[in-house]
Parts: structure tokens; sequence; C-alpha cells
């Protein structure tokens, strides 16, 4: 609360964020996590098309002048500490293959929440693995995340899978605690630690 001393001190100080770019973050295998670009809406756009990421997700981008809007929005959000996006790219194409995101990022308590997607072209290549993976590892290693989560439905198992290929436990089952299009969902609550 406002005013009132606090007895441990933040996590990871305010301003942390802020006093730098978002960051680029590469693997070694040629993936590249940049920050979007108004250049990437006819892609978000079109990613939105797909069914599969359609079904996971609650806000969809169906038109350039939205894309726009969700890439300008992502860029606040840095600025306001709360959230941070990548495109995921070929790091030697620039080609759009998928996204991931921290979001819902508390400084103060030293946790975020991870999620991605991946086109249909570049699936089964572990992409949201290794996505996820390096951005787990910036969070907490240079931006100083204690606990990064991931919750998904029980009936997505492919973001189950994901989840544990990189390195986020299973650590229980929320009864309907997601509501998606078709109803509400029990999900799967994962997680890391620094």
């Amino acid at each position: 609360m406002d005013g009132v001393p606090a007895l441990v001190p933040p996590v990871v100080p305010f301003g942390r964020m802020t006093q730098n770019d978002q960051p680029s973050l590469a693997t070694p295998d040629s993936l590249l996590l940049r920050p979007w670009a108004s250049e990437d809406a006819a892609g978000l756009v079109s990613a939105f098309t797909d069914s599969d990421i359609r079904r996971w997700h609650v806000n969809v981008v169906d038109s350039h002048d939205e894309a726009l809007a969700w890439i300008e929005t992502w860029r606040r959000r840095w600025q306001m500490e709360t959230d941070a996006c990548w495109a995921v790219v070929d790091g030697l194409t620039d080609h759009l293959v998928g996204r991931v995101a921290l979001r819902g990022i508390d400084l103060s308590a030293g946790r975020a929440e991870c999620s991605y997607w991946v086109l249909p072209e570049a699936r089964r290549r572990a992409v949201a693995v290794r996505a996820t993976n390096r951005m787990a590892m910036w969070a907490m290693d240079e931006l100083g995340l204690h606990r990064l989560t991931i919750v998904h439905s029980v009936a997505n198992e492919r973001s189950c899978g994901v989840a544990l290929k990189a390195g986020f436990p299973l650590e229980g089952t929320m009864a309907s605690e997601q509501l998606l299009v078709d109803g509400w969902h029990d999900t799967h609550l994962h997680a890391r630690t620094s």
C-alpha cells in the first residue's frame, strides 16, 4: 500500500524495465525474440485466423488497425513494467513464427506468468519450448524475477507439453479457473523458480 513501509524490499527494483529498451533475445539455434514492430501487423492478423490459436485466447486480433493497437499496447505495458511481449522470428529471415510473453509482471513480488503461441507452419519444431526457455532465462537471470508460472486449460495438451519441456513442472490443477469461448475450464499450474 502507498505510504505504508514494507518489511520486505521489492525483489526487482521498480524502474529496472523502463531504464532500458526491451531487449532482443537470441537462442543458440537461430530463433530471435524481438519487440513487436508495426511491420508485424499483417503476420499478427494472420496468426489469429488459426483455429488453434483462437481456441485458447479470449482476446484476438482481426484487423490491421487492431494489430497496430495491440503492438502499441505491448510497448506501453513495457514502460509501465507490467508486461513484456516478444515476436518470435527466424533469426536468419526475420519471418514471424510465434509469440512469447511475460504477463502480469509483479516486480515487487518477483513473479510473472508466461504465455506463448506458434504459427501452424512452425509447429512440432520446439519453437515454443526454445522461446519460452530463453525468455525465462532472461526474466530470471537478467531482470531478476524469482517465480514464473504457466497456466493453461487441461484440455490444451500441447501447452502442457511445452511447459514441461521448458522446465516448468506441474504444480497442480485449479478447478474452473479459466473462462474461454466454450465455457469454464480447469487449468494446470506449472512453475519455475530461480
